[in-house]
Order: C-alpha cells, then structure tokens, then sequence
C-alpha cells in the first residue's frame, strides 16, 4: 500500500475498533467477536508500529498501557471536585430534603436518585473532543495527574460523538467483582497480600507509576457529572446524563426523576434490596436536585453542595456457625485455610464458605472449629470471619492447626521464613496440576479460549494431558470426544490452541506460572534475553541487576529453571513449535547497549514516544539513576533524578542530543 493508503486504512480501523469497543465495554452489546476484534487491533498495531507519525492521542492502542511515570504531577481542579454530606436514616434524608425545599421556597422538589458507587473520583477533560488528561479528586483543589492509567479504562471515550471546544466531567472508577476476585485469587496464589476490597483494589491500581499494571486490573468507571462545558447549554441533571451518554460516556444505571423526597427514598430502599445482585460494588445512594437553576440557588458549603446527600448503606453482617477448616491448594502450591459455615444469606447471596486467609489470621482471631462467628463480605463480596463470639462457646470447640502434610497429596508442607504462606512441595501435585494449567491458558498467559476449568478437568480425568506442555499433544480427535464437544467446537479449540504458539516468550514466561513474574516482569525479561535459552543460562546476579527485577524474583526464576521438570515442560513447549523467542520492534542499533533515564517534560517528544524511540533503537529506558546508567535525558521541570545523575557524574543530555544519536547511523 502507499503512504496515503496506509493513512486511509488506519483511520478506518480507528474508526471500527472505537466502535466495536464503545458497543462492547459501554453498551454491553458487542456485534463483532472478541477473535475479529483482535484481529483488527494487531493490523492496527502493526501499522503504526511500522508508521509512528499515524499514531494519534485517540488511537484504541493508547489503552494498553506500558508507559512508565516517575511520579504523578499535580493538577488544580478550575472547579472543585466536593464530597457530598452523608445521612444515615430516613429522618436525616428528610431533613435534608425541608432544608432544600424552605431554601427554594417551594413544596416539591424534582429529584433523582442514583447508586453511589464505591470507587475512586476522577476527573475527566476534554478538548476539541479528545481525551487530554484525567486526574485524581485529591483534596477536592488539588489532585493527580493519572491520565495514562485512565486511558488503559476500555469505557473511557479517546473522543466524544461532539467536538466540544472545552468538557470536564467527573466520574467514579471502580473494579467489578469478577475482577477483583481474580486479582486476589491471583495474588494469594502469588504469596501476595491480598486487596481488602474492590475500592482499595481500584485505588491502588490507579497509582500504579506502571500503566501497563493497571491495564491488567480490569477496572471500569460510571461518569455522573458535567464539571465544566463549553459549546453546549444543559438545564438539568437528567438532560446531562442523557447528553453524555450520548456522546460516548458509560453513566450510572437506572438514574431517574422522582417527585418528592417520599418517593426518591422508596427508590433508595429499592437500590438497597437490590445491592446484593449488582456485579460492582456501591456503598449508598445519592439523592439530587434534578435542575441546575434550583442548584445554583441552594449553592454550597465550603467542602458539601447544599442539593445533593449521600445515604448509606451499612455493612449487612450475619452470625452463622463454623462448622469445619478444610484446605485449598493454589497453582503455586500454597495451602489456604477455609471456613465451612451454616449456610447463611447475606449481602445478596448464600454463603456457606469463607477464607481464613491464612494460619496467622486463625491464630490471631482463635477462630477454632465449631465457633459461633460474625461474616461480613469485604467489600460485600468476599465473605470473611470478622468475629468469633467468644461467649457462645460451650467447651466443644476445636483449636486448629496446619497439618505437616499436603492433604491432596501427602508431600511435606513448608513455610518460609518471611511469608505467611504455607506451600505444598510436590510440584506434582493434583490441585496445582490443574490450577497451573488454567494459569497457562489464561488470558494474560496464552490466551486459548475454550479451554475453561470444566474442560481442563476433563483433560485431566481423561489422562488426555498431565502439564501445560501436553496440551500442544492434543488431537482433534481427543477433543471431539469429550463431554459437550461437537466437531466444530473440537476444531475451534484445536485453531486456538494452533494460534498460541505465536504468542512469544513473554506470554510464555506469564504462563508458566513462575513465582513473582507477572505479565510486567515476563516482558522486561522477553526484552532483555530475547530467546529462552538465554534466560535459563543466567545467574542471579546478572537477572537483579535488570531494572525492576529484585534479587527475589531473579532468585524465584533461577530455581524455576534449575528444576527438570521446568526444563522438561519448556523442551515439549520448544518441539511443539510454541514461539520462546521475542521480537522487539527495532528501528535501528543508534542505542544498543545503552541505559537511558528520561526525566523532566521534553520539549517535543512525550515521555512513551521517547522511551519507544530508545528502545527502537537497541537502548533500554530505566526508572531509576544508578551507576549503570549511561544517559539522563532531561527535559523541564526535571526533577530528582537530575540530581543523582549529576551527583554519580552520569551524562545529562537533552533531547536534541538524543535525536543526533539517533541519526548518526
């Protein structure tokens, strides 16, 4: 294709995968399949990949995160981001509602009445239309700039349906409940301290200085208020909502206009039966004054607006009976206590199991078997022992202790020193056997869709595979003959499996499930090495002089590598034909060997387009100044960094410097 051909064709795509992703992640009403979907963003990828200059600020490849901030610069709200007052009763919401309505002199008032969901507030701005930062609420004046975090949220519009010369609007971003879930299993069976709940989960992963990190975490957002607006009047929040929503933004559900306080509080207690069955989390609901002339009226204080209150729900805790502590072994072979209750119904579900997390939470709650306790979801979705009712005991409660032995397959269990986890030895053993293969078929790993627990089990059963690497063995005939598979189902599996091989050693490296190497690490480590066999060969020392890889996970990974089962899996995985190499995108070899550290606001280059041109080039960018540092590049405002590279007699140059480099081959 020609230069103008290759233009027109990118456009298109950034046209069709905006689409697809707003019907997908917004209206949750995909019209194409997730295997078109991907296939359109590799062609995109590979476009701009090879014609930088195409990319453009609201390109669907902008969320995939990987740029890395040194820290997060502060942003001063033009409008301030208030918190709302809080009542906790039906009195106090219709004393709320007498103060609004003397101030207004007035004898109804139109309200609406949304759920308030339990996240993190943001600000979004927008100009001429595209996406141009997004920051934290801070202190209501001063907040942080997360703009690359939030561009990795799929529901946030790169650019509006409306070209509007100047919006801000303010939203709440939360993680859903089936990703929490996952990123705690995932943690626990890391050895990781696991998130209390899904708002500090989303918290915490918006303060990622990684954004490739916060891609991972599957968080989402509602958008609830227009902050600022320029080319475009609104009258009321309802006729906001609907504005925005119609120009790209996901808003909170179920919004809608009530005569009076009487029957904006039968609608609170409505959303409040309804908490249970919600897949997000929400911690109230927010009663408004519906028109902006009437808010403008009321005004506010200097923290609350006077037209808006927050009623909260309390935690739904139940008292119930422990009845047993049985043990689970994660794909890492770590052993987690759990608690088998009397059934008992809370926060919108029947919980008859809850984890104790590990023995030093039994011991240090003397939780014992036959106990009376008090369960409460964290989060209102993980169930958890927050009590034990001491004086409900009657003398026939049982301590509990970790056994000495797997109770899966009887090899000797260990603790080590440091960790709260206790771990199963056998790497043979069944439970982590198929945890470890679901792990390798993940999406973050290799990808295979069709291959869930429920079939991977049949494969186990069936004596069909016994390891990640059997799975490249399999044939279309060992899969037509499992349960609920017909021809064409088999054949997709058989496709997918075919298709991982391309994956690379990064998703290979993710999929082995190697203890503190997620998807960040595996691609640091796919970068430097570039083929597996030069992985294996080297040493601790060498692997944790790498930026961002410790001595702990160089050390994790060369006990992996020493183990013959390891290097078993990974010569099956070689025969089979599964790519355990990776191909950075090289420009040229301008850098190679070279560290550089960018620092400070460049004057032309963004930060991500800098660290692209180094790596493109045979460099490698570093967080941190240290003595192996050969280059700083600094911009304006450079901060600390340029301190300790003046300090350790680091070279500093700037980025014209960096370009004459670049253009001297």
């Amino acid at each position: 294709m020609t230069k103008e051909e290759v233009g027109t064709r990118a456009a298109e795509l950034r046209e069709l995968l905006t689409r697809y992703g707003y019907e997908y992640y917004t209206l949750d009403n995909p019209t194409v399949s997730d295997f078109e979907y991907d296939r359109l963003m590799r062609e995109l990828i590979e476009i701009e990949s090879e014609n930088p200059e195409l990319v453009t600020p609201d390109s669907p490849t902008q969320r995939v995160g990987g740029e890395i901030s040194e820290g997060f610069e502060e942003v001063s709200h033009t409008v301030q981001m208030q918190s709302l007052s809080d009542v906790f009763s039906k009195e106090e919401l219709f004393e709320f509602d007498a103060r609004v309505r003397a101030a207004l002199e007035v004898q109804c008032v139109d309200y609406v009445t949304e759920m308030k969901i339990d996240g993190l507030s943001v600000s979004l701005e927008y100009t001429d239309g595209v996406f141009t930062r997004g920051s934290t609420r801070g202190n209501g004046f001063i907040g942080e700039d997360i703009t690359q975090n939030l561009k990795t949220i799929q529901s946030i519009p790169l650019r509006l349906g409306e070209p509007l010369p100047f919006l801000e609007v303010r939203g709440e971003v939360y993680m859903p409940q089936k990703s929490f879930l996952r990123l705690n299993e995932q943690r626990e069976a890391e050895g990781e301290p696991l998130f209390a709940n899904p708002r500090n989960a989303a918290a915490g992963s918006l303060r990622q200085l990684d954004s490739k990190i916060a891609a991972e975490r599957g968080l989402d957002i509602f958008v609830f208020n227009v902050q600022q607006i320029e080319g475009k009047e609104l009258n009321s929040h309802r006729e906001s909502l609907d504005y925005l929503k119609s120009i790209g933004f996901k808003t909170i559900p179920g919004d809608r206009i009530f005569k009076g306080i009487e029957e904006a509080y039968a609608e609170v207690l409505r959303i409040g039966e309804e908490r249970g069955d919600l897949t997000f989390d929400i911690d109230g609901a927010v009663v408004k004054v519906d028109s902006f002339a009437q808010r403008e009226l009321l005004g506010t204080t200097s923290k609350t607006p006077k037209w808006a209150a927050a009623y909260k729900f309390p935690a739904e805790q139940k008292r119930t009976k422990l009845l047993d502590i049985v043990l689970q072994v994660g794909r890492t072979g770590v052993v987690t206590p759990n608690a088998v209750l009397e059934p008992v119904r809370i926060a919108g579900s029947t919980v008859s199991r809850a984890t104790l997390h590990n023995i030093d939470n039994i011991r240090a709650k003397d939780i014992r078997i036959g106990d009376t306790v008090v369960i409460q979801k964290a989060g209102d979705i993980i169930p958890a022992v927050t009590e034990v009712i001491k004086e409900a005991r009657n003398g026939d409660e049982k301590p509990f202790s970790m056994p000495e032995v797997c109770p899966v397959c009887g090899a000797p269990l260990v603790r080590e020193e440091g960790e709260a986890a206790v771990r199963c030895t056998n790497s043979n053993c069944p439970a982590q056997q198929l945890r470890s293969i679901i792990h390798f078929v993940s999406k973050p790993a290799m990808d295979i869709d069709g291959l869930g627990t429920s079939v991977v089990e049949q494969l186990l059963d069936e004596g069909l595979i016994s390891d990640c690497a059997d799975i490249y063995s399999l044939k279309f005939d060992d899969i037509v003959s499992l349960e609920r598979f017909g021809q064409k189902s088999a054949q997709n599996l058989i496709d997918a499996i075919e298709r991982s091989k391309e994956q690379g050693l990064d998703r290979v490296l993710v999929g082995l499930g190697i203890r503190m190497i997620g998807s960040r690490a595996a691609q640091i480590l796919a970068n430097e090495y570039e083929n597996i066999d030069a992985l294996i060969d080297a040493d601790a020392e060498e692997l944790s002089a790498i930026p961002e890889i410790g001595a702990k996970m160089a050390e994790s990974l060369c006990a992996y590598f020493k183990q013959a089962k390891s290097l078993d899996i990974i010569e099956r995985l070689r025969r089979a034909g599964v790519k355990l190499t990776y191909e950075a995108q090289r420009a040229g070899d301008a850098l190679d060997g070279k560290t550089f550290v960018l620092t400070g606001t460049l004057p032309t280059l963004k930060r991500s387009e800098a660290k692209s041109l180094i790596e493109s080039n045979g460099g490698k960018v570093s967080g941190s100044v240290s003595k192996k540092t050969d280059f700083v590049v600094a911009g304006e405002e450079a901060g600390s960094k340029l301190e300790k590279a003046k300090a350790l007699g680091v070279s500093i140059i700037t980025e014209t410097e960096l370009l004459d480099m670049v253009q001297k081959i």
